[in-house]
């Protein structure tokens, strides 16, 4: 029995000892800041308490408070068209038999969102939105429903500016997309899934991402990607920053679904604005081009061209008589900054002249081998000059038009036109032309492309046409065929 006691108290002071070389242990290493590694060397330890750095704020409040009565749904409609058979005589010996038998129009019904950006009722949404849509259906987040009409559109930018007839809305102040950062908190405010009102939160993963998902034949993207989700119906929504302000546009996902997994894509409102300030004031974007076909600068060209710089946009191509050709730019040159703006890539340079106007004046720096060289440009219009270019149809004739999709041409048996996608006050509509009406043929011309009608326009007024009258043949959704005279002397 005493012998066990004893063996007892043997284990409790091997227990006691072991405890304190223990605690020693840890005591030193902490003092000294240093732990022991498997093969007995030493490297230096900090221990921190993770809760000891502040928080950062992630209270959206008063960013959603201040944009999201600005964001409206839009309820875009257009009419399915079918073949249809003339009966008008003088309509067929135009155009001949187009078909037969006659297909009711069906209602077609898309859903987007929009941005108010004046108080007086512009506002900014997406072209594929409204595009094609013979009516427009605006509700505020008051539930207000008002119709909206088409002031203009740029499928370039996916940018396009309706107007409803209302007074005193809320607007979204416009930010600047260029200080924003990647990892920076953003909203995307919008109607996904006709859910609307909705307000989700992410940062920007990137910027100046080109996609290809423009349409048009000069398309620009420079997009500002973000984690933030998006989905059917946010198209044309708002994507603000923490302080409510608008720095893009949501438009596009990357999706194999169709609905978001993971990333979505912002017209940045840099472009945004200068897109819709052309389209109020001159009916058509004033697009300025510098002239030249152009890439951005990777590993690849590095080692081909033995370029000296690793980012910049490489000149492959100058267009002949182009702003850039005038100005001294040569083939193989890198873009490394317009306006002292640094340019990384070619999305990034189409971002900065999109900026400007024909006629504007930038700085364009570029390397050529080892050498800095700064050139002075003026930028031209399409057309090869500086002029400032109004759309014809919004100033003179008060219609904006559209060309024919591929199915709509097969729908309504034609194979060249263009369609009146929006009307004010002006000689169509005193003529009693219709929004939807396709015109075929004008002065016994065949109409291809909306250049034509703008075209023709143009050399009535200016009296190289011979007479000042415009003969308009076409036809309408419903399958009735219509033709105006238009007077465009007074």
């Amino acid at each position: 029995m005493r012998q066990s006691a004893k063996q007892w108290l043997g284990l409790v002071a091997v227990a006691l000892l072991s405890s304190g070389v223990t605690l020693g242990t840890y005591s030193y290493i902490t003092k000294s800041n240093r732990t022991v590694n498997s093969d007995g060397s030493s490297l230096p330890v900090s221990f921190t308490s993770l809760s000891a750095a502040p928080a950062v704020s992630t209270d959206f409040t008063v960013a959603a408070e201040n944009s999201v009565h600005a964001v409206v749904h839009i309820k875009a409609t257009s009419m399915k068209k079918g073949y249809v058979q003339s009966s008008d005589p003088f309509f067929d010996f135009f155009f001949g038999d187009r078909g037969q038998g006659q297909v009711q129009p069906q209602p077609q019904v898309g859903f987007g969102s929009g941005v108010i950006i004046s108080s007086d009722g512009y506002i900014v949404t997406n072209n594929h939105v409204v595009d094609g849509s013979d009516e427009l259906d605006v509700t505020l987040n008051d539930n207000r429903t008002f119709k909206a009409k088409l002031i203009g559109a740029d499928p370039a930018t996916d940018i396009a500016l309706i107007k409803i007839d209302q007074k005193d809305l809320p607007v979204i102040p416009f930010g600047d997309s260029d200080k924003l950062k990647v990892g920076e908190w953003v909203l995307a405010v919008g109607n996904p899934f006709n859910l609307t009102s909705t307000v989700t939160a992410g940062i920007v993963s990137a910027k100046a991402r080109s996609i290809g998902v423009s349409s048009g034949s000069m398309k620009i993207e420079s997009f500002i990607q973000t984690d933030a989700a998006v989905n059917p119906g946010n198209s044309g929504g708002a994507l603000v920053n923490t302080r409510g302000e608008l720095i893009g546009i949501n438009t596009a996902i990357a999706s194999q679904t169709g609905n978001y997994t993971g990333y979505s894509f912002a017209v940045p409102v840099t472009i945004v604005s200068k897109v819709v300030a052309d389209l109020k004031q001159y009916g058509t974007v004033q697009r300025a081009l510098l002239g030249v076909e152009m890439g951005s600068v990777n590993d690849e060209l590095v080692k081909k061209y033995d370029l000296h710089v690793n980012e910049g946009a490489f000149v492959s191509k100058v267009t002949d008589r182009s702003a850039a050709m005038e100005a001294g730019v040569k083939p193989n040159d890198v873009i490394v900054a317009v306006n002292d703006v640094k340019i990384k890539n070619s999305s990034e340079l189409q971002e900065q002249i999109s900026r400007y106007r024909p006629g504007d004046k930038v700085k364009v720096t570029v390397m050529r081998g080892k050498d800095q060289k700064d050139f002075a440009v003026t930028l031209r219009n399409k057309n090869g000059n500086t002029s400032v270019v109004k759309e014809v149809g919004a100033e003179v004739l008060g219609a904006a038009f559209e060309e024919l999709s591929s199915d709509l041409k097969k729908q309504l048996g034609v194979d060249s036109g263009v369609q009146v996608a929006g009307l004010s006050k002006g000689k169509f509509q005193d003529a009693g032309i219709r929004k939807g009406f396709v015109i075929l043929k004008i002065n016994d011309t065949r109409i291809e492309k909306k250049e034509d009608v703008e075209q023709i326009a143009a050399r009535i007024q200016s009296g190289n046409a011979g007479d000042q009258a415009m003969f308009v043949v076409g036809v309408y959704p419903n399958g009735k065929s219509a033709y105006y005279a238009i007077d465009l002397s007074e």
